[in-house]
């Protein structure tokens, strides 16, 4: 692999300690959405648009296999909490169909540009947004073109998202999307309190509408179903929370998947400041313990938790990304490519609108914004980044993507991670300890690239960033960080 040049910025080493402290700082960007500020922090790999083309069909060359991702913008509602590249709700009907065609145009262009008639798909998720929203015969369009353009994986699931509205009130929907090939399906449920849910922007009917959803989810056949919930939202109690899971419990999902409320982006920015961070950790703690009582198994630091033995969850997709660092396509508006060595973001996420998405197409061109040819700093991180979805980084195939061993590469931060109990060897990864998974926004930080470690430490505290001073007194007696009020 031949690895573009890393620039000064990224070429620098910063103690443990003080970049685990950054990352405690700003624990509401310190997760796994990596890179941080890319205007900034990759601003020097960035690609000439001229170039697109040529980068890109050199970067997949020797690819063999890889995921899929189909981007479907569409919901029925934006929900409050949301960061992700969703259309306006009232321009879904007369946008759907023309978009449908753009994501057919797009895959025809890499199958030209990349072969992918010689890829080999280990994982293919159609996300969102709410891609159950679009017509039955929009997602089954997509499945066949990507059945055409590359080879599948014998076992491989495709995975979709459904909203608990659609799964209740569409069974045929549901049905049909069994019968087309789809495995696995993910329902958003988020919270249960129905104050809360109006408040975050939620079309959500009640604890019976849920029961309908699942039922109608199981009555197709779907024997891999999960749900997600959220928490670390302003005006959510850990009681509240504690309920959000005891109920999803109750719907006997075969996975349930925690996700932390991130506020940056969202429409409920302003609210950050009312959500402290040891709130944050009393509400994982709690959930994590919850759902062990009740057979659902996760190492520390996972956020999916499973009941099924040997089943991690997850879909093949996000699977062998986190564990393999296999690379990925994304199509769709402001859909995320990556290959061994490039980062691609596709146009249309800064304004959330099809419009320029559709233009480059039109025109023969990737709808790509942004193109970056990553050093091998920044593509380590990116994967550790990922890795942290479970709570662990796999070091054969840490060493099997880099050529490198994870101990060469970062000797200062494991050894810092092993000193403090934050981390252990667990089989052939480095996985987080029980300790480690609570400061877990200081842990990944270990393990940026230098540029954006430097950014966390030179970027001021919001407000949503404070720490309580009984927080700080607990993580100095632990790790005896020194923390900024």
């Amino acid at each position: 692999m031949k690895w573009n040049q890393p620039s000064p910025s990224d070429q620098q080493h910063y103690p443990p300690r003080e970049i685990f402290a950054a990352g405690l700082r700003h624990h509401h960007i310190a997760n796994t959405a990596y890179p941080i500020n890319h205007n900034w922090t990759m601003k020097p790999y960035r690609v000439r648009r001229q170039d697109f083309e040529a980068i890109t069909a050199a970067s997949w060359q020797d690819i063999t296999e890889m995921g899929l991702y189909i981007h479907i913008p569409f919901c029925q509602a934006r929900c409050n909490f949301c960061e992700y590249t969703v259309i306006n709700p009232a321009d879904n009907a007369r946008s759907e169909d023309g978009y449908f065609e753009l994501l057919l145009r797009e895959l025809a262009h890499y199958q030209s540009l990349i072969h992918t008639q010689k890829k080999i798909l280990t994982g293919f998720d159609i996300g969102g947004g709410t891609p159950a929203l679009a017509k039955v015969e929009h997602i089954a369009q997509v499945v066949e073109a990507a059945q055409a353009a590359f080879q599948f994986q014998p076992g491989m699931q495709i995975s979709i998202e459904t909203t608990p509205l659609i799964a209740a009130n569409e069974p045929e929907k549901i049905m049909a999307f069994r019968q087309m090939g789809i495995e696995r399906i993910s329902m958003g449920v988020q919270v249960t309190q129905l104050s809360l849910a109006k408040k975050l922007g939620r079309q959500y009917k009640g604890f019976e509408g849920l029961r309908e959803a699942v039922r109608n989810i199981r009555a197709a056949g779907f024997e891999k179903f999960n749900i997600d919930l959220m928490y670390g939202f302003a005006g959510q109690s850990v009681e509240d929370w504690r309920d959000s899971v005891e109920k999803g419990i109750e719907l006997e999902a075969d996975y349930i998947t925690l996700y932390r409320m991130r506020y940056r982006g969202t429409g409920l920015q302003a609210q950050a400041a009312q959500v402290s961070k040891e709130v944050i950790t009393e509400m994982a703690v709690a959930g994590n313990q919850l759902l062990h009582e009740a057979g659902y198994a996760a190492p520390p630091g996972k956020n999916t938790y499973s009941r099924l033995p040997g089943d991690v969850g997850t879909s093949d997709y996000l699977t062998n990304r986190v564990v393999k660092g296999t690379p990925y396509l994304g199509l769709g508006l402001g859909a995320q490519s990556l290959s061994h060595n490039t980062l691609a973001y596709n146009r249309g996420a800064g304004p959330k609108s099809i419009t320029p998405y559709e233009q480059a197409l039109q025109t023969g061109q990737l709808p790509i914004q942004d193109l970056y040819d990553m050093p091998l700093a920044v593509s380590m991180a990116k994967m550790i980044s990922v890795s942290f979805y479970f709570g662990e980084i796999n070091l054969t195939h840490f060493r099997e993507k880099f050529g490198v061993t994870l101990e060469s590469q970062f000797p200062a931060e494991v050894e810092f991670v092993l000193a403090e109990g934050l981390m252990e060897y667990r089989g052939d990864c480095l996985s987080l300890t029980p300790a480690g998974a609570k400061v877990y926004n200081g842990v990944i930080a270990l393990f940026y690239a230098p540029a954006v470690k430097l950014h966390l430490l030179q970027r001021p505290i919001d407000l949503g960033e404070r720490m309580s001073a009984q927080w700080q007194r607990e993580l100095r007696r632990s790790f005896e960080v020194k923390l900024i009020a």
